[in-house]
């Protein structure tokens, strides 16, 4: 919910780096229910880790942000070690680490309350009950651009595919025990805020910046970092931050994600280079396409925003890659990546892997087990 202090959003090594950054349930160890021990294990964590550890809106949640990555082979290690180092420190506290989008059995009620920090009672001031509920858990990547007009008109240019990479990282089918028929049950929930969603078009960067300061003069938010958005620049460091998708359920579909969206800041930085006219899709498609998203993964046909149809999601997931894949090969990632890619469509996203779990016994710890399972499996 808040801005990262460490770690995952400096840009010391030039455009393109990347930083992760990962919210994670904390469950206790023998029910898989939330444990509102989040801040004991940042405490401890931090004899380890630093700042790189955070605590999150939830007490039964925590944060952990990488270091500045250069490739993606040092972000899967980095995100190994985190996973590896936190769930050690939840292990001495009777508790596991989740890696999930929400938890599948329980409630807003049962998450222990709101941390009591001043950054996140304000929150629960502010928004109530929005606040209350959040018990859900996102992927946050950060992509290195030092010039703030460049960062916008990235911003802009990749607003139709960003629903592509959220059906590739569904991991939220759950909600209070229940199937919510919705693979990333996380967006709808995240979506009630004031300033989540899609971005418009901006001209340049000084109507970005005319945009922020008229949302706080309205106090219709009290800090930059409070804009939401799918996508955003960061308001404290030289960095696109591309938010739309659950936590991953395992450190590869992580990586998937960190390749696919600087994949993207790398292709919409050649376009707006080139002079390229930024797409205008309608503001109701691009919600659209993230609802299609957001209720079937790659389950089901997809909206191709730019093409204005829906068609199966193989295909809407092939014509990301073939957009990237110039990008990627110059980068090294292209072998990576598709295989990545193919995998998540060949074994099902996240939220297909828990409805699989359930499946055997419907049992909610099952999944649990599972989640628990593929988040510390390093």
């Amino acid at each position: 919910m808040t801005e990262p202090v460490a770690g995952a959003a400096g840009t010391e090594r030039g455009d393109f780096t990347i930083g992760v950054e990962e919210e994670y349930l904390v469950l206790d160890a023998g029910t898989g229910a939330p444990l509102p021990e989040g801040e004991l294990l940042v405490g401890r964590g931090r004899q380890r880790l630093g700042d790189a550890i955070q605590t999150e809106l939830q007490r039964a949640q925590l944060e952990v942000s990488t270091p500045v990555c250069g490739t993606l082979t040092e972000v899967g290690e980095e995100l190994r070690r985190l996973r590896r180092e936190v769930s050690s420190v939840a292990t001495s506290a009777g508790a596991v680490i989740a890696a999930a989008g929400t938890h599948p059995f329980a409630s807003c009620r049962d998450n222990g309350g709101v941390t009591p920090a001043e950054t996140y009672l304000r929150l629960e001031r502010d928004y109530q009950q929005l606040a209350r509920e959040q018990l859900i858990c996102g992927c946050h990547v950060h992509v290195g651009i030092a010039d703030p007009e460049l960062a916008v008109q990235v911003m802009n240019r990749v607003r139709p595919w960003l629903s592509v990479v959220l059906a590739l990282s569904a991991n939220s089918p759950f909600w209070a025990g229940t199937d919510t028929g919705y693979a990333s049950y996380r967006t709808e929930i995240w979506r009630r805020w004031p300033t989540a969603g899609t971005p418009e078009v901006f001209e340049d960067r000084a109507e970005y910046d005319r945009l922020v300061e008229t949302l706080i003069a309205t106090g219709s938010i009290d800090a930059p970092a409070r804009i939401y958005w799918d996508v955003r620049p960061s308001a404290r460091f030289p960095t696109v931050e591309f938010r739309v998708t659950d936590v991953c359920l395992t450190v590869d579909e992580a990586v998937m994600v960190a390749g696919l969206v600087r994949g993207l800041a790398r292709a919409c930085s050649r376009e707006a280079a080139a002079g390229a006219q930024s797409p205008r899709p309608r503001p109701e498609l691009l919600r659209a396409a993230t609802w299609r998203a957001a209720r079937y993964g790659v389950q089901a046909d997809l909206v191709d925003v730019l093409g204005g149809r829906a068609i199966p999601a193989a295909d809407v997931v092939g014509a990301l890659l073939g957009f990237l894949r110039p990008v990627l090969e110059e980068a090294g990632d292209w072998a990576e990546l598709s295989e990545l890619v193919r995998a998540t469509l060949a074994r099902g996203t996240g939220a297909d892997r828990q409805r699989a779990a359930y499946a055997g016994r419907r049992s909610s710890k099952d999944v649990v087990d599972l989640i628990v399972a593929e988040t510390v499996a390093i």
